[in-house]
Order: structure tokens, then sequence, then C-alpha cells
């Protein structure tokens, strides 16, 4: 499933080749997409902003209306010139918007829907701006009093909370957890304040450092490039431990372990030496996570 990442190179690079351009043809699978062509036309109008919501992709039109689309597992949005050679089946495509100078095609886009501004709001499942992670309006400070709200779950299974971090998912869940060297099964109840605050911190560094530009932002596929959170260049070498099942640990050489965790049963990938368990660690237990032992005999 893409990410806040790849969804977030996805809003720019349409942004930059569709912002301002006015639209010359609009197509859609989609019985409501479709409708809402049919009652207020597209062609004509002009795509005002391309924007990401954690995993959600806006685009908005000069209307007022605002197409909102996921991707899920299978969908990509590409760009291409009006007559390239288009790199999925014709078949795949699920929406079109053509402009003189671009072709905009969503391929498999399993979820799409038409908003307009008062609906978004309305829509529970598309977070505000302040909860994406790669937002520019991203409130830290709520998200750790969001992360700490859920004392009693595993923490891998909180950062998939799009409600709490909107943006990450299986990969940076995994990847997150080892960069803080925290197992994903421990109790989000039982982190210190420290290492709450840490969580926020590395999930708005290892996102953003992964829309940073180069030239894979022309035409967009649903794998978005070679993800990195070791911040080595070698494609080969870029996580620590997502999809590493049974090879050796970068940091100690202990073997990777993958498990399907959480009630949505997604692939949780770690090191079960850098990331052991809070109860086999005695660090853990200090004074920030347990309360004060009372001194003397209790009256």
């Amino acid at each position: 499933m893409p990410e806040g990442d790849t969804i977030f190179r996805t809003a720019r690079t349409l942004g930059r080749a569709l912002t301002g351009k006015t639209i010359t043809r609009f197509e859609s699978s989609y019985a409501q997409l479709a409708l809402a062509n049919d009652n207020n036309p597209f062609a004509g109008q002009t795509i005002t902003q391309a924007e990401s919501r954690g995993k959600w992709l806006l685009i908005h039109f000069s209307s007022g209306a605002i197409l909102a689309t996921h991707m899920l597992m299978s969908g990509s949005w590409h760009i291409y010139r009006p007559g390239e050679p288009w790199q999925d089946r014709p078949s795949n495509a699920r929406i079109v918007i053509e402009t003189a100078e671009y072709v905009a095609v969503g391929f498999r886009v399993p979820v799409a829907r038409m908003h307009t501004a008062q609906s978004l709001l309305r829509d529970r499942k598309i977070p505000n701006t302040d909860r994406d992670v790669l937002g520019t309006t991203f409130d830290a400070k709520a998200a750790l009093q969001r992360l700490q709200d859920h004392p009693d779950e595993e923490l891998a299974n909180v950062l998939l909370n799009q409600g709490v971090m909107a943006g990450i998912g299986n990969v940076f869940k995994s990847e997150i957890c080892f960069v803080l060297k925290l197992s994903p099964f421990c109790k989000v109840g039982r982190l210190s304040p420290k290492q709450a605050q840490e969580i926020i911190a590395t999930a708005q560094r290892l996102l953003a450092a992964n829309v940073l530009e180069d030239s894979s932002d022309r035409i967009v596929t649903r794998e978005g490039g070679h993800r990195r959170t070791t911040q080595n260049a070698d494609p080969d070498a870029g996580l620590w431990v997502y999809r590493r099942k049974g090879k050796p640990c970068r940091n100690c050489g202990a073997l990777i372990q993958r498990i399907v965790q959480g009630p949505d049963a997604r692939s949780t990938y770690w090191c079960p030496t850098c990331q052991p368990l809070p109860e086999l660690n005695p660090a853990v237990e200090s004074e920030e996570v347990l309360p004060k032992r009372k001194s003397g005999k209790s009256k």
C-alpha cells in the first residue's frame, strides 16, 4: 500500500502538471464520478490544487469540487504527455484527467469519491492537515497526546492508526520501531515520555527524507521510487528491517523476523535482539514509566 511519502510525491507531481491548466477531458469508470461530470462538466474547469492527506490524495477543481482518491494496495496515478504510451493497460484506467499538456491517469484506483469543502470536513476517514505527518500544519504536540491515549495497545498497531498520525504504513511502522530500538509489541503505556516524543519526531524525519526531489517525480508509479531509512544510497540497503525476513540485521547480525500483527493482519518486521520487549529490558523500568514506590511500611 502506498504510504504518506508516495502520496505526497504523487500530489506534488500532479500539482505541477495540472494546477492552473484547463481540463479538456474528464472520464471515469465510476458511476459517482461520471454522474458528477454530467451534472457539472469538469471540461473547461481548471485544477486549483493537488494535495496529500496521509494516504489520501485530493484534487481540487475550480468549481469547488474535490476528488478524493485512496490507492489501497493496487492503485497508482501516472502523468503522460498526450500521445505518449501508457505503462498500464487502458482497461485499468479508472480516472482520466486531460489538459493540453498532460494526461493524468488513475490506474486501478479502488476508492474515489467527489466532495465539496463541507462534505470533506464531515468525512472522518480523510484526516485533517494537522494529523498528516508530512503536512505543513502537523501538530506534533497533539499527535503525542493521541499516541499516549492508547496505553493498552501495541506500538506497531497504534502507528498504523491514521487518526493518531496520518501517512504511516507497514514500511515506516517497522522502520520507526527499529530506528528507536523499540519492540513493535511494546504497549504504548510502557513508553517513557522521551520515547513517545522520539516516535513522533522520527516519523516526521523518516517520511520527510523520502519526499526529497529526484528524477522519479516525473511519472508516478505506486512504488514511489526507492524508499530509504538507512541513509544508504544503495537501493538494496535502503531499509533496516522491512521485507528482510531471515536476513541478518544490519546492526547486530541476528535474523530479522516477520509476524502478522493486529486486527487487520498487517506484516511487522523486527530484530529480536535490537528490539526486545520492555519487560526484558531493565533500562525501561524507570521512574519515567512506573510510578514511584513509596518507601517504608504502609500505615
